[in-house]
Parts: structure tokens; C-alpha cells; sequence
């Protein structure tokens, strides 16, 4: 069987997440600790004991749920061993938004350290542009991309508002000016849209709002050596496998202000032959994705030590 191993972005996280890997796994409980030492967090309290909306904060959550990715990934690596591992490990990787930072790292692009610091750099540069003008997304429910856009269009009114997530078919999540994801809420239905849902975030990511944390972002990336990647990992930003270390810097500031073509990724995988998904972390939401994307899919969500518990290399529970 082709695996590939999935990581989520933000909005995955709860608290109480990773609380019972660390108990159980020192491995895992490592992984916290080099967190907290690279980003100055305090990331055990933070994910173990909230409060919620603190662990939702886009600074906090993001270099969180990259660090608990991290920490279930070793946790499975620890339960099975390098023999099974090597046998049960995937063929390819993908993660939503902030989730292919998680990717590029365990395809080796870059150590952990650097990878938790950027997320977390990455987390207060979105944080900060968020602020700087009332913004969102919300989310529209029943229409394609072109229809999609052309509400944009309607909606947008001279302000900025665009399709930020194509997610699975049904769902796109429009992003801009807070008037205008507004009017989206009024509108969405005359253009066939069955509902139009704001979402809880801190401002219109994957947007041209975006613009001035990708800018500050790129000094960040521009200090760090990306190394060659021992395994494929497709970008969000065109659904198309990373061909070298020089293609890193480009697509990740392009995903701050381009869409996440997340369905487009999935449908490549499945063309090309992938047949066992698993998603790498905090809650299901990519689960729930594919379910509308390929219902038949032989998926498995792994984000607790119960969950760890009950792979083998053959499968859940083989």
C-alpha cells in the first residue's frame, strides 16, 4: 500500500492536546521540552490546560499544534521501532496551511528547532498583520470556484476579499476586509450558496492582508538552510510535489497570500495511487475533508497515545 501521512493547521487545536503522549512517551515529552527551550513558550501549560481562547490565539496555536504533530509522529516512531516504522512510514507528506511547515520538516527540510521558531515566527507575523485592519473568513457552503469568485466579486465592494481555502468540493472559505466577509453573509444565498458560515480566526490569512507578515517572514526564512527533503511533500499553494530545497522560501510566503488548494492536494494523492492516509495530529478536521473528497478513503486520525497504541505496520490494529 502507497501511505501518505497528513498534518493540520490552525484550528486543529484543543486543550488537553498532547498531555497523555507525554505522560506515556518520553519521546514525545522531549519534543515539548525542545519547544519550549527554541521558542520561549509555555507550551505544556498552554496546550494541557488552556484556557481555550489563549490556545486559539494564531501566535500561540500555530507553533502548538506543529510542536504536538511533532510529538504524536515520535511517539508512533517510538511505539513501533525503526524496523517497523521503516515499514509502516509513508511515501509522501501534505499539511493544511501551517500543517506543510510540519510536513517539510519531517521530510527533512529542516531540524526541528528551526522549524518550531519559524512556525512560531510565522504565528505572531499573522497575529500582527490581523491587527492592522478589521478583517476575516467565513466560510461558504455549496458553490465551485468560479461561482465563488464571482461572489467575491459582488461582495467585494472596492475592498479586498478572495477564496483562501478551497477545502473539499462544497466548501471554499472566502478571506478579506470585515465589511465585506459581511456582505458575503448577506448575499451568498443568491448565488446559490446554502449557507455562509464567519469563522473564529484572527483576520483574512491566505489574503493580500497577509502581505506584510510575508514580507517580515521572509527575513526569518531568508537566515535558514533548507536541506535536500528525504521525502515528497505537495504544496498548497499549486498541488504539486516540491522539486528541491530552492522552491521552500517562494511557496511558503506565496501560501500566506495565495489560496490552499487542499482538495486539489488530496485528489493528487489519490491519482497517484496513495491508498492509506493519516492524519498526524490534533483533532479530524482533515478526516472530515476527505470524507467529502474521496468518501472511501482508508483514513486514520492519530493524535493520542491510545491512538499510537493501536497501529502496526500493516494498519490500524493489524
Amino acid at each position: 500500500m502507497k501511505t501518505a501521512f497528513l498534518f493540520p493547521g490552525q484550528g486543529a487545536q484543543t486543550v488537553g492536546m498532547g498531555k497523555d503522549l507525554c505522560e506515556a512517551c518520553p519521546q514525545a515529552a522531549d519534543i515539548f521540552d525542545r519547544a519550549e527551550a527554541a521558542t520561549g513558550l509555555d507550551l505544556k501549560a498552554l496546550c494541557f490546560e488552556g484556557p481555550d481562547e489563549e490556545l486559539a490565539r494564531t501566535d500561540i496555536s500555530q507553533p502548538a499544534i506543529f510542536t504536538v504533530s511533532v510529538a504524536v509522529l515520535e511517539a508512533i516512531k517510538a511505539h513501533l521501532g525503526a524496523e517497523r516504522f521503516s515499514a509502516f512510514g509513508p511515501a509522501v507528506l501534505a499539511g493544511l496551511s501551517l500543517g506543510e511547515y510540519t510536513a517539510l520538516h519531517v521530510a527533512g527540510a529542516m531540524d526541528f528547532e528551526t522549524g518550531v521558531k519559524l512556525v512560531a515566527r510565522r504565528g505572531e507575523l499573522m497575529q500582527a498583520a490581523a491587527g492592522e485592519v478589521p478583517s476575516g473568513m467565513v466560510s461558504v457552503i455549496g458553490l465551485d470556484e468560479a461561482r465563488a469568485n464571482e461572489l467575491c466579486l459582488a461582495a467585494a465592494e472596492g475592498q479586498v476579499l478572495t477564496c483562501a481555502n478551497f477545502n473539499c468540493p462544497g466548501q471554499i472559505v472566502l478571506s478579506g476586509h470585515a465589511e465585506a466577509c459581511e456582505r458575503v453573509a448577506e448575499m451568498a444565498a443568491d448565488f446559490g450558496a446554502s449557507a455562509a458560515v464567519p469563522l473564529k480566526v484572527a483576520g483574512a490569512f491566505h489574503s493580500e492582508l497577509m502581505t506584510s507578515a510575508a514580507d517580515r517572514l521572509g527575513e526569518a526564512v531568508d537566515q535558514i538552510s533548507f536541506t535536500p527533503l528525504a521525502l515528497p511533500v505537495v504544496s498548497n499553494t499549486d498541488a504539486t510535489e516540491y522539486t528541491g530545497p530552492g522552491q521552500i522560501k517562494a511557496r511558503l510566503l506565496a501560501q500566506l497570500v495565495s489560496p490552499v488548494r487542499w482538495q486539489e492536494s488530496m485528489q493528487k494523492l489519490l491519482a497517484d495511487g496513495v491508498d492509506r492516509f493519516y492524519e498526524i495530529g490534533p483533532g479530524r478536521v482533515l478526516a472530515g475533508l476527505m470524507r467529502r473528497i474521496h468518501r472511501k478513503a482508508d483514513f486514520t486520525c492519530v493524535g493520542s497515545h491510545e491512538a499510537v497504541e493501536k497501529l502496526a505496520p500493516n494498519g490500524p490494529g493489524d
